[in-house]
């Protein structure tokens, strides 16, 4: 891989879900796409079979399946890219506690916090801190994450992802400003609600799904595939002046 010349998508958490139906997009339109997942042996066979299907697209396609939230996980990947080749950096890392703030010895604890937070937020600063140290970024590279409605709402069980959105958000602003210097622009996607495996865990995911359809001016939900296309449209020259926003995909949900 290293004596390629071409761009590359960097996609953290790219197996299921936004990731994947990301990398596959981008894969699509020429980009050769490094994804760091965590997966068990019995999710390997089916992944296996859409990294075949990117790489049909003529593109390379290299996979880690390896903890994004290890620093050896980091060193690992970076030794295996080419300087100046990150064209986009994804960070769609779905990894937290869903536990309710009461409950006795069942309910969220600090260090359910700490993980969460780590996990959906600042380890999206520190994958990004690492590929400027080494130098990996292209000169107007796209930095994104994912964000959610349960940023600002209560939902059951959401504490943890909540606070870790809000950090992610603000983490988002002070990119967007602080690396602007370096020609890095910093957006979050925040999706309507999407049945992806992670949102399945979610307590009540169905009743939450139900009343996202009710809500939509479209009566149907956010696609993985929805949100792909607009990570695609930020990666656009024309999306080069789009920086520090939070971009809602949700067809209109979000107003009711």
């Amino acid at each position: 891989m290293k004596e390629l010349k071409e761009k590359y998508a960097l996609i953290l958490g790219g197996s299921s879900g936004l990731g994947l139906a990301t990398a596959k997009k981008l894969a699509e339109s020429g980009f050769h796409c490094i994804i760091v997942y965590r997966d068990r042996k019995s999710s390997l066979a089916q992944f296996e079979g859409h990294v075949k299907k990117m790489q049909a697209n003529g593109v390379s396609v290299t996979t880690f399946n390896k903890d994004a939230l290890k620093e050896e996980t980091i060193a690992d990947v970076l030794a295996e890219i080419s300087n100046n080749s990150v064209a986009v950096l994804v960070h769609s890392i779905a990894k937290g506690s869903l536990k309710a703030l009461t409950g006795g010895s069942s309910s969220l604890s600090k260090g359910d916090l700490d993980i969460t937070l780590h996990a959906m937020a600042t380890s999206w600063w520190q994958w990004t801190q690492a590929l400027i140290r080494h130098n990996k970024f292209t000169d107007a590279p796209r930095n994104i994450a994912f964000t959610s409605e349960g940023n600002s709402k209560v939902w059951e069980g959401y504490g943890a992802v909540s606070a870790a959105k809000a950090t992610l958000e603000a983490l988002m602003k002070q990119m967007a400003v602080e690396l602007a210097t370096l020609g890095i622009t910093t957006n979050c996607i925040q999706a309507g609600a999407t049945q992806t495996p992670s949102f399945a865990m979610i307590p009540n995911s169905e009743q939450l799904a139900e009343m996202a359809r009710k809500r939509n001016p479209f009566k149907r939900l956010t696609t993985p595939e929805d949100v792909a296309n607009a990570v695609w449209l930020l990666c656009q020259e024309e999306g080069k002046w789009i920086n520090g926003t939070v971009l809602k995909v949700d067809g209109g949900e979000s107003l009711r």
